[in-house]
């Protein structure tokens, strides 16, 4: 098979990591990929929001399976689009899409189906927001509405910051059009949890739990990012804990977007709290998490082109998913002004690290030079993720691999995973 994969970043070099290994396909494209990913992948100078180049592309190469992996492609409508000219593809439909693409979509959704979540509000007036915020009890969530590449959410402390969050979106647009409305909710407490999981739209199949890292700053301190690492399994999320979410998130989710004429197909992702009150929904994403698709899919042990071809075919119920019973552990090396915008093209030295034992080097914002050096073009440059039987383990390799690794001005996190079974928000 011809396999295309959309999108060019460190989740899509995990993915093709996957595809790599499958005895079925028979030609690899990445569009873009990225100077990782092009070692496992031809590399293809095509933005993954560029649709009709995507769509043209695959025409005339034959591709007979797309994955389309990233939000924005996604939510603009590309799987409808190959889908439409033949090509099979894994990936929701723009309307199942929405659920990530538009907050007050899925909030309401929620609340229509009685799914968990936070208590909310939706505003479209600036005035009638930051009156609401005046009157609120810190601390409060403020969210644009739309897709800002994992930007777009604000745990406000105190009015002062939910009041900058909110004037931020509103009035400053500084998510474009994404910020023309905004949700403000309660602020949830507990343990985090993602679970990324398999559905075809009748049967939902959960991947590894994990546990993300946002804040940019050791001690779960300073903004909010598209993520600074990741452990897996999450420690807090227990067999009884899953049992809960399939009866009243998972399952529910997937059946109120058929209920709604939006039936998903591919990764749905749920971003979890696990509050006194047990868990609730913190949101939705219509793909792998970035991040968490680092993390989890280097223990899936099954053939995944297999499990998304299943998924497409609506017999998932019949697939082989398999998961290792091991644990992993992703450190994200970022620029130094990093979730700011970042200065690129310095060069990077992997000093070994991909060549150690249990590790992968999951490349996010790299490219090669004219001369084939490897550099930075990015905030978040390079993903370093180690399995191991125990998390400890995992965790040790992934920071002795991490310290092998040099380019200037390169930071992390030196406590992903370190805060065992507390919460990390």
């Amino acid at each position: 098979m011809n396999v295309m994969v959309v999108g060019g970043g460190g989740r899509e070099h995990a993915i093709i990591s996957c595809l790599a290994r499958s005895p079925r396909i028979k030609k690899l494209y990445a569009l873009p990929g990225n100077g990782g990913i092009a070692d496992l992948a031809e590399c293809v100078p095509v933005s993954a929001e560029d649709i009709e180049g995507v769509a043209t592309f695959a025409k005339e190469r034959a591709i007979d399976f797309a994955v389309v992996a990233p939000d924005d492609p996604l939510v603009m409508g590309a799987v409808d689009r190959l889908e439409a000219q033949g090509v099979r593809c894994f990936g929701p439909s723009a309307a199942a899409a929405t659920i990530e693409g538009s907050k007050v979509y899925a909030k309401a959704l929620m609340r229509k189906y009685g799914v968990p979540t936070a208590r909310y509000e939706v505003f479209d007036d600036v005035d009638k927001a930051l009156s609401y915020i005046a009157v609120s009890e810190a601390p409060l969530v403020v969210k644009a509405d739309g897709l800002a590449k994992g930007k777009g959410v604000v745990v406000a402390e105190n009015f002062e910051q939910a009041r900058d969050a909110v004037l931020a979106c509103m009035r400053d647009r500084a998510f474009g059009a994404s910020g023309a409305r905004v949700v403000i909710e309660e602020c949830l407490t507990g343990p985090e949890v993602s679970v990324l999981a398999f559905t075809d739209g009748k049967t939902v199949v959960p991947m590894v739990s994990s546990m993300d890292h946002k804040r940019a700053y050791d001690g779960n301190q300073g903004p909010n990012t598209g993520g600074m690492g990741v452990i897996a399994p999450n420690p807090h999320y227990t067999p009884e804990i899953a049992a809960t979410c399939m009866r009243t998130i998972f399952r529910p989710t997937v059946k109120a977007l058929n209920a709604e004429g939006r039936p998903f197909k591919g990764c749905l992702y749920f971003g979890l709290m696990l509050t006194p009150g047990g868990p609730k929904v913190i949101e939705y994403n219509c793909r792998f998490g970035d991040p968490e698709a680092q993390a989890v899919l280097p223990l899936l042990e099954s053939d995944l082109l297999e499990i998304m071809l299943a998924v497409r075919e609506e017999r998932l119920a019949e697939a082989d998913v398999r998961f290792s019973s091991g644990a992993s552990c992703c450190v994200v090396l970022a620029s130094k002004e990093y979730p700011g915008s970042c200065k690129i093209g310095l060069e990077i030295d992997l000093g070994g690290a991909d060549k150690l034992l249990g590790v992968s080097v999951f490349h996010a914002g790299t490219r090669r030079g004219d001369d084939g050096k490897l550099l930075t073009a990015g905030g978040r440059v390079l993903a370093v993720t180690a399995t191991a039987p125990a998390a400890e383990e995992a965790r040790e390799r992934a920071y002795d691999a991490v310290e092998r690794i040099h380019f200037d001005g390169a930071r992390f996190r030196k406590d992903i995973g370190a805060y065992g079974t507390q919460a990390i928000r």
